[in-house]
């Protein structure tokens, strides 16, 4: 029996959007920071700082975003929750992973039918946290340096004698490239999930519902 669910909830969906955006002009503006116009003839003298001042504006807006959704883990529903995250650890979540990677490794054409995220797409979404939050730990230790002996300089400290400025700077550029390589994947696989099995996967980001056939829901 087909029935619509509630899946997405709001929280859920402002963030994601939100991350969206400051993932595309962080990548753009961190492109051209790292490229930067060194002969600003014919152009506004000013524009690297501007192009400097949207990034950072945007890495606060990013980080807010994060933590946000961090947050809404404990007090979401269980499509939000962080448990969601762990299904990897249960005998459950490793028959639903080993279905999911059956499927993308074209070793099955039984889709990954579930309401929410499979467990192997949910695990590769914590580890998109991870790179979200060292990103971010990255990205406040390289912007404390330009103002020695302020707070983010104090609070970066031991990671920047950890891994060295230059060392760190590769890190958060060579992060930018694996976002946006998930980001090509993501859209393609959402797509191609959404053609499959009908379900509104698209959609559901924007209004926050899908379309559940039951009788395909896993046991």
């Amino acid at each position: 029996m087909l029935q619509i669910h509630y899946i997405w909830e709001w929280p859920v969906r402002i963030t994601h959007w939100i991350t969206v955006a400051c993932i595309l002009m962080l990548s753009l503006t961190g492109l051209l920071i790292g490229a930067p116009v060194l002969d600003p003839a014919g152009i506004d003298p000013y524009t690297m700082s501007w192009i400097r001042a949207l990034h950072f504006g945007f890495g606060y807006l990013f980080t807010l975003s994060v933590l946000s959704r961090l947050a809404w883990m404990l007090f979401g529903n269980r499509h939000a929750s962080w448990k969601t995250f762990v299904r990897l650890f249960s005998r459950e979540g490793w028959r639903s992973a080993f279905r999911a990677f059956k499927y993308y490794a074209f070793l099955s054409r039984r889709t990954p039918y579930e309401s929410g995220h499979n467990a192997l797409a949910a695990t590769i979404y914590a580890g998109i946290f991870l790179l979200f939050l060292f990103e971010i730990a990255s990205g406040l230790s390289l912007y404390g340096q330009y103002a020695p002996g302020g707070i983010w300089s104090r609070l970066s400290a031991p990671l920047i004698a950890l891994l060295g400025n230059q060392q760190l700077r590769l890190i958060h550029h060579g992060i930018l490239w694996l976002l946006l390589s998930f980001t090509i994947i993501h859209v393609y696989l959402s797509w191609m999930l959404d053609r499959k099995m009908r379900n509104g996967l698209m959609s559901s980001i924007f209004s926050g519902y899908k379309f559940i056939e039951t009788r395909k829901l896993p046991d």
